[in-house]
């Protein structure tokens, strides 16, 4: 049997290294194309990094402008209210009411009441006129107001009648005759 040649393993050898760089150098050429780029770091720091952050930045200053702007059409559309919340023009918060012997003050649905001085009588056309939330109780056409008591109407055509001078706190619609 005869033995192979040095030299033709050499050459065998060389090509198959030359196959193997080519190969190598043909791989690392083609990963970087916009389909599967090939990012650096510096590239990442430099340029990729900062667009993102512009971009976050241009659409937070929209979006707060977006939301200044809804804030101060909600504040306007208040003010034009006159301050009143209430789609029936009622108060959002309580609102101290004062009245004198004779004036009756009428109470839309939901109203609240919260007598403090005086002696004031509710008047109804169904039974009950006021409940009492207070005692979870209610109370019937004709009688007196317990103060410092709550009081909510949960019918229309509730009145309240004023004996004297009466201060009461009052949240929701209303109107004094």
């Amino acid at each position: 049997m005869k033995k192979p040649n040095k030299r033709w393993t050499i050459r065998l050898g060389a090509m198959a290294l030359s196959a193997v760089l080519l190969g190598t150098v043909g791989a690392l050429a083609t990963g970087g194309d916009q389909g599967d780029p090939l990012i650096t770091l510096s590239y990442l720091n430099q340029t990729a990094i900062p667009q993102i952050v512009k971009q976050v930045e241009e659409k937070t200053a929209a979006r707060q402008k977006e939301l200044e702007q809804t804030f101060t059409n909600q504040i306007n559309q208040y003010k034009r209210q006159g301050g009143q919340t209430t789609p029936s023009g009622g108060s959002a918060s309580y609102e101290l009411v004062s009245m004198t012997n004779g004036q009756v003050m009428s109470l839309g649905v939901g109203c609240e009441i919260l007598p403090r001085i005086g002696t004031i009588t509710v008047k109804a056309n169904t039974t009950p006129a006021l409940i009492d939330l207070s005692t979870g109780g209610t109370v019937n056409s004709g009688a007196a107001l317990t103060k410092n008591h709550l009081y909510m109407a949960t019918i229309a055509d509730r009145t309240l009648t004023a004996s004297g001078d009466v201060k009461l706190l009052v949240r929701g619609s209303y109107s004094v005759a």
